[in-house]
């Protein structure tokens, strides 16, 4: 079994420095580089896998959002991976990255849930005829609001976490870089998983403080 690991793939500690990370990458690079390895699959393949990592890691900013996506990292198969599993799991860990966010920023503010499940509560009940925390429910009234909650700041750390987490399935082979549209329709999956992790964390600290009537 292989870890969906970039520090190992350069060979460095999770602590790399800077400098550290560019030297691995450059020993490594000449070490596979193709014209040391003609015809070579196996070079070609770790090449790439080596370019991806250097990628992400040689920026803070997106070493950063490839750490939150990574903190439990997760084996697949060596021969052949299975891209399905790869690409479900890290919609998993891009949906509870959103559900955090969400539910975060809820759960410091009591004024906001009360008038939410109060407005929540008027729509089941007009519904249904009666009280309860129905799903169905919440999440229409999250999808509703949610615009109201997000910033300028939230958008373009999802944007980093996107676009790590698309490379991350370019260099596993879930997508191939050359298909525009498979590529986009990977992006797409992991956009939906990140927006529903932010409706799942409105509906989680909303149900902390419902109280059936």
């Amino acid at each position: 079994m292989a870890l969906l690991d970039y520090y190992k793939t350069l060979g460095v500690p999770k602590d790399a420095s800077d400098e550290e990370i560019k030297k691995a990458y450059r020993r490594l690079a000449l070490q596979y580089h193709p014209d040391r390895n003609p015809n070579n699959k196996e070079a070609e393949a770790k090449i790439r896998e080596i370019n991806a990592a250097y990628e992400v890691l040689s920026d803070p900013a997106t070493r950063r959002s490839y750490e939150r996506i990574t903190v439990d990292a997760y084996e697949v198969p060596e021969e052949p991976p299975d891209p399905d599993v790869i690409l479900r799991e890290m919609e998993r860990k891009l949906a509870e990255e959103g559900r955090r966010e969400l539910f975060a920023i809820l759960i410091k503010d009591m004024t906001r849930i009360k008038a939410e499940l109060a407005v929540i509560r008027e729509a089941t009940v007009a519904r249904q005829g009666y009280d309860t925390f129905k799903d169905e429910i919440v999440l229409e009234r999250a999808a509703y609001v949610l615009p109201e909650f997000l910033t300028q700041e939230m958008e373009g750390r999802k944007k980093r976490l996107l676009d790590v987490a698309l490379q991350m399935m370019v260099s596993q082979r879930v997508a191939k870089r050359e298909d525009e549209k498979q590529v986009q329709a990977v992006l797409e999956r992991l956009e939906s998983a990140f927006n529903r992790g932010r409706l799942t964390g409105y509906r989680d600290a909303l149900e902390l403080f419902y109280v059936r009537r």
